[in-house]
């Protein structure tokens, strides 16, 4: 059986979460890194805002070495393409074969995916590709997986902070996907069957910033944006 050495895309929420858990149980797929794109200026993940002390404390949690890619505040697409193929070659040349991913239904951004990879000569995995996002949150919270919301848009504010559960989700409004895969919200997972032990943080300050939108949909998973106008979102600090 040929194993597939690959890298996972780790943005510490929840569908990552869920992805790995898929991916650790597939006796052909070998994790050699979680990788994860940091924002340089303020030293958090990008899009959620998670402290990266916190993002060192789930992959040394997890036990799968952690490879931070480090990019300024929103980068135009050409400065992210370049820089993600410096790192996907340098991969490439340590025997990586395969690139994971938590994406569930977003069409654009996994072809934008695969056509990155090709040039490089990877392949991707998408474990969560097209399963019900209602029965993905489901099952998460039946694995005792727990994770909390860290960053909203605008309209969510009311559930920023919260950690999810069966009733948070069946309060949402029927127009926000249960994962929010199309961007509505991103989380951090902290507890659960891939941890080794409880991530310990505790809650701090709520902010609103507005950003540059991005013109592609975004998901769960870090991903790439060229901007246009003005979006607004709400973020929850985590603190150690």
């Amino acid at each position: 059986m040929d194993k597939k050495i690959c890298i996972f895309n780790w943005s510490g929420g929840k569908d990552s979460t869920l992805a790995l858990h898929y991916s650790l149980q597939d006796p052909t797929i070998e994790i050699r890194y979680l990788v994860t794109t940091v924002t340089e200026q303020y030293n958090r993940v990008s899009m959620h805002g998670v402290r990266e002390a916190l993002l060192i404390k789930q992959a040394e949690s997890i036990g799968i070495p952690l490879y931070q890619i480090r990019l300024g505040e929103m980068p135009d697409m050409e400065t992210y393409d370049n820089t993600m193929r410096t790192h996907l070659s340098k991969f490439k040349a340590e025997g990586i074969t395969h690139s994971v991913f938590g994406d569930i239904f977003l069409e654009d951004l996994r072809v934008y995916r695969e056509n990155k990879l090709a040039e490089i000569g990877l392949e991707a995995i998408f474990p969560l590709w097209q399963k019900d996002t209602r029965q993905l949150i489901g099952e998460f919270i039946d694995l005792n997986y727990k994770t909390i919301i860290v960053c909203t848009q605008q309209n969510l504010k009311d559930i920023c902070g919260k950690v999810i559960t069966e009733d948070l989700i069946n309060g949402l409004p029927p127009e926000i996907d249960p994962c929010g895969e199309n961007g509505e919200f991103h989380t951090f997972a902290f507890e659960g069957p891939v941890f080794k032990q409880k991530i310990a943080f505790s809650i701090g300050e709520q902010v609103f910033r507005t950003y540059n939108a991005p013109t592609k949909t975004t998901s769960e998973s870090d991903s790439p944006c060229s901007t246009t106008a003005l979006s607004g979102f709400w973020y929850t600090d985590l603190v150690e």
